[in-house]
This record gives C-alpha cells, structure tokens and sequence, in this order.
C-alpha cells in the first residue's frame, strides 16, 4: 500500500496533495473490484439484514528460499510485507464491504524468522511478519475475526463470510491482486437450503475485455478507469476511492494492530 513506508510519510504526502489541490490515488485496487463492489451494494440492500458477524481468511504459499535481490523484504521497517501489503489489501476491501473497525485486538508474528539465500546461500534473519491474527468490533456493533498467513506451503486461498440476521454472503477465492475471475460471490437467506452462487452484475466491470483476460491487471485496470474519469470530471463524490487521506486511515489501522500485538492490550481504532 502507497504511499509511504509508514504513518509519519503518509500523513506527509497526504498534506502536501491537499496544499497543491492534487487529486490522488493509492493502490488498494480491490476497491474496484466488481465482486467486492457487488458485496457491499448487496450488504446496503439489506440482503443479510443488521450484519452480525465477519470471518475473513488468506493463506497463501510463502517462499523459504529467495535470491539476495529479492530478500530486502525482510526488514520490516522498509514497509513492504505481509501486513502491509497482503493483509492490508483484504483487510481495506473488507472495510469497504461492511464498515471500518473501531477496536481491535491483534496477534502479528514472524514465524519463520530466517530466509535462505539461493545466490549467497547464506541465511539472513526476517523481522517482517508473516502471521496476522485480528478480532475487533465494527462501527454497527458486529464483530470481526480476520486472519492472514504465509505458509510455506499449499495455502488454502481467500474467504470472506459475513453473517446477518436475514442471510449470509460468502466469498470464495480471489486472494491475490487481479483475480477477479475467481472470486464467486455466495449467498443465501435464512429460509434458503444452501448457499448458492451470485453472478456478478456486469455494470460493475469498466476496463475492455482484454485488460479482463490478463489476470493480474484487472484490479488495476478498474482502478485506472475511475482515476481517469476523476481526473476529467473533477469528481471527488466516489466514497470508494481511495485518496492520499485513505492511505493515511489504513496506515493508522496497521498501527493499531502492531500496538495490539506488542501490549496484549485492546486499542481503538482512530
């Protein structure tokens, strides 16, 4: 996530935009994604009732083994790793859906605290996290229980639920940036005998089809589209655009997490 390698660069960049009236973007294209769109318009339609309850999860493959160009990452002051990067993708489209946090309570954990390098062949120590447990409270009252990994092997992939009083909505797949065309959103209501397969409305999707068959741009790819359209309309009405100020925000939720790690204490969300 830009800009910035933590909260104090960001609220640096995000004040300068303002004093030169700059319009801006950041890169948490799940925004724009047609299958989370369609999940938060379905959530402000009512169709699971007063949300209840959220479980989200992403366990992906990880790596043990890296060449030395590729194993700068595992510092985690330089601000590119599993929570900034993996989770706090999930985690902002998460929000989107159905609210932002206002407390929480947080496990973040290096549990492999050592790479190997495949050139140098040396092992180097990793202070970067790769375990993300969350449990929190929404703004509506419904609670939150999110987690994030990167194992060594065979991960077992994205899912989002969430639990209302009328119905639940899923989603199945789609971890990764730009892959939209795994992502099948889920659903049923409390009279429905299972959970059945919701196609994605095609007004949600912006960018030509050959942007939609190269796979990892797809997210991108809708997020350009809409900057574009803000640009030449001068619109800033778009509550899902995420701005300099955004990135600030989510910075700010990373920073309640690693405090909630290190204290063993609940923090709000500000």
């Amino acid at each position: 996530m830009a800009p910035g390698a933590n909260t104090k660069e960001a609220e640096e960049l995000a004040a300068l935009a303002r004093q030169k009236n700059l319009r801006t973007m950041v890169g948490l294209q799940r925004r724009k994604s047609p299958a989370y769109l369609y999940m938060r318009e379905l959530i402000e339609q009512g169709y699971v009732g007063p949300v209840l309850s959220v479980n989200m999860t992403l366990m992906n493959s990880g790596v043990l083994t890296r060449p030395s160009d590729r194993t700068w990452q595992r510092d985690v002051t330089l601000g590119a790793n599993t929570l900034t990067i993996t989770f706090a993708h999930v985690l902002d489209a998460m929000c989107m859906v159905v609210g932002e946090l206002t407390e929480l309570s947080a496990i973040v954990s290096t549990q492999v605290p050592q790479w190997f390098e495949t050139d140098t062949k040396k092992y180097v120590d990793v202070t970067s996290p790769d375990n993300i447990m969350v449990q929190g409270r929404l703004e509506n009252g419904a609670v939150v229980n999110a987690c994030c990994g990167v194992q060594p092997y065979h991960g077992s992939g994205h899912r989002l639920e969430i639990y209302g009083k009328e119905g639940t909505l899923a989603m199945i797949g789609g971890g990764e940036g730009g892959e939209e065309r795994s992502r099948k959103v889920m659903g049923g209501h409390k009279d429905d005998k299972a959970l059945q397969e919701l196609p994605v409305p095609e007004r949600f999707t912006w960018v030509p089809p050959a942007v939609r068959d190269s796979g990892a741009s797809y997210d991108v790819g809708q997020m350009w589209v809409k900057f574009a359209e803000a640009i030449r309309t001068g619109s800033t009405t778009d509550p899902q655009f995420p701005d300099f100020d955004h990135a600030v925000r989510r910075h700010r939720m990373l920073d309640a997490i690693v405090r909630a790690s290190q204290t063993g204490q609940r923090q709000k969300v500000v």
